[in-house]
């Protein structure tokens, strides 16, 4: 039987990987602190959680939505103006199951096979694979420490950018946990309107921006639904990964080209997932404000307690993870964390798993409260002083 030579070529998610194993130790009785794939152990708002409840005994609210209600869009368009200062019509909105979802299938709206897709490395791994699933080639440019881990629009060939139908930023971003700042931005814009190339925003971690001022929109900026989009999720800000609920937003010809494709494959988020997502973005906001206290929190006491053991990492600025160079450098980044997970009982997530650009590095999750991670830190000290 004929498999596809994109199915042939793709590895396990590490993630998954690492997962198998850490339920195989735990069988075994090992005491192990996971660190890992990015879901928040923190619970969503009571508020929240009383909706959901509220819609679920009623029988209408199981058939098939096909189109966002007007509430929904409200919300949505509400909480933008209100956070982000940005004004949105109904024409540039979309619902998606998740930001995973929407850049699996976005780039089948705006490549066609063998088109072009720049992307920055180290990055999280669906925005290399998004494109492929389409046909599409890509192009990866280094997002470099000494940079600010930014894109560096003059490294990139003319060539390159003339060729280009797509670019995608991410900030705050996963893995990095780097911000950008205005300046970037409108760089950005002026980039993609030079080349004319659609700009796909990730904004999943606006919300969790530990240093300097909050986390903003790329919306924002003069000129941005010009070029381009962004996908904003629910997932993080209010502890709701298991619901899948995220939002395309902005240039208008985009978001339609989006829909009509999803007619093919999309009958709508559930009922249930309007009532969450209406309760979140219209509700009392003091959880989003209590989970970025609570990781701001967990970076200082993990990085703290790690610099204590031995290992001196940076203060990652923003989003729900640390991103650390290697402390050791005679090992791959993937060896490294399986070791790790044998010998110490942690388990983080290698920096190859981002891209070719993220080989050395490390990502944790700071999915556990502070005193868990100051074990691990000092689990990952006592492992560290025997190699």
């Amino acid at each position: 039987m004929y498999i596809s030579k994109l199915a042939s070529a793709s590895g396990a998610n590490m993630l998954q990987i690492l997962e198998t194993r850490r339920v195989q130790l735990a069988s075994q009785g090992a005491d192990i602190i996971n660190l890992s794939a990015g879901t928040p152990d923190l619970p969503p708002a009571a508020h929240i959680m009383q909706a959901i409840a509220n819609a679920a005994p009623v029988p209408e609210n199981y058939k098939y939505t096909l189109v966002e209600p007007p509430e929904l869009i409200n919300a949505v368009q509400g909480w933008y103006k209100t956070r982000y200062g940005v004004d949105l019509e109904r024409e540039e909105i979309l619902s998606i199951y998740g930001s995973q979802e929407g850049f699996a299938h976005i780039f089948h709206a705006l490549c066609d096979p063998g088109d072009l897709v720049i992307v920055g490395t180290p990055g999280y791994p669906i925005f290399f694979f998004g494109p492929c699933m389409a046909g599409a080639e890509v192009y990866t440019t280094p997002l470099a420490p000494e940079k600010g881990f930014l894109i560096d629009f003059d490294s990139i060939p003319p060539e390159i950018a003339r060729k280009a139908r797509v670019i995608v930023a991410c900030y705050p971003s996963n893995p990095l946990g780097a911000v950008a700042d205005r300046d970037f931005y409108e760089r950005l814009i002026a980039f993609a309107k030079k080349y004319d190339i659609a700009v796909i925003h990730d904004n999943a971690y606006s919300e969790l921006v530990h240093d300097g001022k909050p986390g903003g929109s790329f919306l924002a900026i003069p000129g941005a639904k010009d070029v381009g989009i962004e996908f904003n999720s629910l997932s993080k800000s209010y502890n709701l990964t298991g619901l899948r609920i995220s939002f395309a937003l902005g240039n208008k010809h985009i978001i339609g080209a989006f829909r009509k494709l999803r007619t093919n494959i999309d009958y709508g988020l559930s009922a249930l997932d309007h009532a969450a997502a209406v309760a979140a973005l219209t509700g009392p906001q003091d959880t989003v404000a209590q989970n970025r206290l609570a990781y701001r929190q967990r970076r200082d006491a993990f990085c703290a307690a790690l610099i204590k053991n031995g290992w001196n990492v940076p203060m990652t600025p923003a989003t729900m993870f640390t991103w650390f160079p290697m402390p050791v450098k005679n090992i791959s980044s993937e060896a490294f964390c399986m070791d790790l997970l044998e010998k110490a009982g942690v388990i983080c997530v290698p920096g190859s798993s981002f891209g070719e650009g993220g080989e050395g590095w490390l990502r944790f999750a700071l999915i556990q409260p502070p005193e868990r991670l100051e074990e691990a830190a000092h689990r990952i000290g006592e492992y560290l002083k025997k190699q």
